[in-house]
């Protein structure tokens, strides 16, 4: 029996106001690394959750880890700092930079328009889609409309016959028959859609499917061992956490464990957490995969009252960030992930957890919270 109709696309952008400047504290900054497991056991408690692993980084290095609780809600299998989690929409930034690989290349640009790379498509499609351009498909601002709520094409494409870029083709031009929702540019609108029609942009002009690129291109280069795509782990076999409802039951790796395998580029990474942190650290350093110019673009919001959006990043302005502050956060309904980063100090917090629901964003802000009192707040910001 299928259960696409509790599978949300929850894969949420976090709210740039999910948790304000800390308040003040002794700083207390140290340069080797430190286990902060203890601290994280207290907020499982409190919040009544599985698991939670954090580290906190500085340039490349992690200065700080921890990891609290089960792999399994009623199993006595403890996390590790090297177990891997499913990180949701937070693959969205690492979709963006493998377009700006490809932009780099030469084999896309950010005006590259729909029509331009699928001609064949443009009769069955809305004309208003057919000028929209591969940047605004990363910032949310192509007309398409919100789509986090599950909706009939889940189960289609669950059921879909063919290759995973056939089944995104698919849905591409189910998503883009439909009216816009808003006129192209004007109106920032979370679309997961969006993202996936950007992946089927990276395969049509590479030849190569989403999942490859993203290895080749991203999880190779940077040593990410851990990164692969849907709920981690073997069914039967406790070799990795699970996805916990909000019930707390453990959901094992299979068809009802994430979102449809098509909806990759929107939101199925998963990876351990040391692994995930060469990627935000990239970002903050801005070497490794795209010249820094190139990330800065990737970084640069949208001016929009709504919501400072870039290509899969929210970015706002914190006093412990001392300036810009990037963040995102994703869900599948049975993992949450969160990450906050500081551009000035390059130094980030990385959260999972192996549950989602509508208490665990506030457990991983107190984690989030604590970790930037403790590492990041600059003396300047905690004692004003």
């Amino acid at each position: 029996m299928r259960c696409a109709n509790w599978l949300a696309i929850v894969i949420l952008c976090a709210s740039f106001d999910a948790f304000s400047d800390p308040p003040a504290t002794t700083q207390v900054v140290d340069t080797e690394l430190q286990d902060v497991s203890a601290e994280l056991a207290k907020i499982l408690k409190k919040h009544k959750l599985p698991g939670m692993v954090v580290i906190v980084t500085k340039g490349d290095a992690i200065i700080a880890s921890g990891a609290a609780g089960v792999r399994k809600s009623g199993v006595d299998t403890n996390i590790s700092i090297h177990d891997q989690f499913h990180i949701g929409s937070c693959t969205k930034a690492i979709t963006a930079t493998l377009c700006a690989i490809l932009v780099e290349e030469g084999k896309l640009s950010w005006d590259t328009t729909i029509e331009q790379v699928f001609p064949e498509i443009v009769p069955r499609i809305d004309k208003a889609y057919r000028v929209v351009t591969l940047e605004q498909l990363l910032t949310h601002r192509s007309g398409l409309p919100e789509d986090r709520k599950p909706t009939e094409i889940l189960q289609t494409i669950r059921d879909f016959q063919g290759s995973l870029p056939e089944a995104r083709r698919f849905w591409m031009i189910d998503s883009l028959s439909k009216p816009p929702a808003a006129a192209t540019g004007t109106r920032h609108q979370y679309s997961n859609a969006g993202y996936i029609i950007a992946g089927a942009m990276c395969e049509k002009v590479t030849g190569f499917s989403w999942e490859n690129l993203m290895t080749a291109r991203i999880f190779k280069p940077l040593g990410m061992a851990t990164a692969g795509f849907g709920a981690p782990g073997r069914a039967g076999k406790l070799d990795q956490p699970r996805g916990h409802t909000m019930m707390n039951i453990g959901i094992e790796p299979g068809d009802i464990a994430d979102n449809p395998a098509a909806l990759g580029p929107a939101g199925t990474v998963h990876c351990s957490l040391p692994d995930w942190a060469k990627f935000v650290a990239a970002h903050l350093t801005r070497n490794k995969l795209v010249a820094p110019e190139t990330y800065a673009k990737l970084q640069t919001p949208v001016t929009d009252p709504q919501i400072p959006y870039a290509m899969g990043w929210i970015v706002t302005d914190r006093d412990w960030a001392d300036g810009e502050a990037l963040t995102h956060s994703g869900s599948n309904g049975f993992w949450y992930a969160v990450v906050w980063a500081s551009i000035r100090k390059e130094m980030s917090v990385l959260i999972v957890t192996n549950q989602a629901g509508p208490a665990v964003p506030k457990a991983c802000d107190d984690a989030a919270a604590l970790m930037i009192k403790r590492f990041i707040a600059p003396a300047a910001a905690v004692t004003k």
